[in-house]
């Protein structure tokens, strides 16, 4: 079963994801609560799959979308937000993000998200 490392400020949001995750019978789901923290736990777990929000303390998504795909260039990323500006959607798509959520989600798009990810 794949490991997925979900990271949100707010920590109602890590837990509706984490609760559509495992409805979906994705049950390995690691939690950070701000892009550095996601960083530090993407060296230690090697997650399958980052779910990542944009708009955080101490390092935004994009930040640790970057640092992500520097330590393992092939790491599976999909940006999750509210804020689904164009620009941002555009810079994750550009920096190597698979797809961008736009909160708030349905559970049927992050299903098929993980079925397109993840297979």
């Amino acid at each position: 079963m794949s490991k997925i490392l979900v990271v949100d400020d707010a920590a109602f949001m890590r837990m509706m994801i984490k609760d559509t995750l495992n409805k979906l019978g994705y049950t390995d789901v690691e939690e950070a609560a701000d892009g550095a923290i996601a960083v530090e736990k993407f060296q230690q777990l090697n997650p399958d799959l980052v779910m990542l929000d944009v708009t955080m303390p101490n390092l935004d998504g994009i930040g640790a979308l970057k640092a992500i795909k520097q330590m393992k260039p092939d790491a599976k990323v999909v940006m999750c937000s509210a804020m689904g500006q164009e620009s941002m959607v555009v810079e994750a798509i550009k920096l190597g993000a698979l797809d961008f959520i736009v909160k708030p989600f349905k559970p049927d798009r992050i299903a098929k998200t993980m079925k397109a990810v993840l297979g």
